[in-house]
């Protein structure tokens, strides 16, 4: 899989460098070689790279089967520049936003994957598009999906423990108070901490091109270099926005790091961008430095909504889900994939590679190294706790609750 990957990107690298200067004909003569020099799964693989239907790909196939000479003028022939039908989604804008609201509720994503899975087969979705007034099929529809980063797998074991009865509940409740914060144009993040990473010249997965014979040479064992000790990425992504910052500690990930974080983040990207905010909706796992149980974060959360003078309602994922949450397939699979086979030689090459990841769908990532201290088994007194201006919601009020700053309290 992960070698297909890199196939297509060198095609689409190659493709994009060519494609100014390459008319109808030579562009179909040119994908026609490469998937004749890919073999079997060629014509699927260079269309999907370059965006040419297979259909070109094959009359180019045709077309290198006849020497110069025997060409017919049919073959010669070039479209004048915008000949030819136009793309689906040119006549009918909206059916890339619907398709992605059909799917993206009960989308299921893995972290270390750029992919996101839906759990509901081409035809049915084709069927719903096609119930809202969209002429589309299922073969369309599988198109669009690739495109969206989805694709339809088997089943895997990703649950973290058992299921709550709740659980289904939670995600509607979840997806229902994002849609109503979105609405009033207040923010919406996601947050979370990325797989600690060691820091030095260590392994690091998946391939990057070198010249051939010379792979970069890394340690053979993974014990922590005392001197430069780990990276703790922790992030925070903006859903509304399609951005995202984070913050690189080195010490501990404790509720104090993450808090930290968001006020970075509050800082530099989202007050200016929401100025006239006066609401924050976080939506966070239910474990870690940032979990449902955790005092030290409600204690923390209440200062910084003192600071900022916000509302800040939280929305915990039930156990057993965390690796649903969006920050997770929107962001840090797209860190992983940028720092893929790049050894991760101290701090600042950490913070320097997240901050330049981006993706075709504009995703924007803010960076900085964080060396503060973040001690653990910091204890809260029942009466700090009590301090906390704590209003929870109706439905799993231990999941679901708002802090209030002191000036609406």
């Amino acid at each position: 899989m992960r070698q297909q990957e890199d196939m297509e990107s060198l095609i689409r690298e190659k493709f994009m460098a060519l494609e100014s200067v390459l008319n109808e004909r030579s562009r179909r003569l040119w994908a026609a070689t490469e998937a004749k020099a890919l073999g079997y799964g060629g014509q699927t693989l260079v269309a999907k790279a370059t965006g040419m239907s297979r259909n070109s790909v094959h009359v180019g196939l045709r077309e290198l089967e006849h020497t110069t000479n025997e060409l017919t003028e049919a073959h010669k022939r070039v479209r004048r520049l915008g000949g030819g039908r136009k793309r689906l989604i040119e006549h009918d804008p909206l059916l890339v936003v619907h398709l992605d609201a059909l799917v993206e509720p009960t989308s299921r994503g893995d972290p270390q994957s750029p992919l996101r899975w839906t759990c509901k087969s081409t035809r049915q979705l084709a069927t719903a598009l096609q119930q809202q007034g969209h002429k589309v099929g299922r073969q369309k529809v599988a198109e669009l999906l690739a495109d969206l980063g989805y694709s339809l797998q088997a089943n895997r074991k990703t649950n973290e423990g058992a299921s709550h009865p709740d659980r289904d509940a939670q995600f509607t409740y979840i997806n229902t108070q994002v849609q109503a914060f979105q609405a009033r144009g207040q923010p919406v993040v996601s947050v979370d901490t990325k797989k600690k990473e060691l820091v030095g010249d260590f392994k690091n997965g998946g391939r990057e091109w070198q010249p051939q014979g010379q792979p970069e040479r890394v340690r053979v064992y993974d014990f922590v270099d005392e001197q430069l000790g780990k990276g703790i990425p922790y992030g925070v992504y903006d859903q509304t926005a399609n951005a995202g910052w984070v913050s690189v500690g080195s010490d501990h990930d404790t509720a104090a790091f993450a808090v930290e974080t968001l006020r970075r983040w509050w800082s530099n990207m989202g007050a200016p961008l929401y100025g006239g905010a006066t609401e924050l909706l976080i939506t966070a796992d239910g474990g870690g430095s940032h979990g449902s149980r955790n005092r030290l974060w409600k204690v923390a959360l209440q200062r910084l909504a003192d600071e900022v003078g916000l509302r800040i309602s939280v929305c915990h994922f039930p156990p057993g889900t965390s690796k649903w949450n969006k920050i997770e397939h929107r962001m840090f699979s797209h860190i992983s994939l940028n720092w893929r086979g790049k050894p991760l030689t101290s701090h600042e090459v950490i913070v320097n590679l997240i901050a330049h990841t981006t993706t075709q769908t504009g995703l924007t990532i803010r960076a900085a190294l964080d060396t503060h201290r973040y001690p653990t088994g910091i204890k809260v007194t029942d009466q700090e706790l009590e301090n906390v201006k704590l209003r929870k919601a109706d439905f799993h009020g231990e999941w679901n609750y708002t802090i209030l700053p002191i000036s609406l309290a």
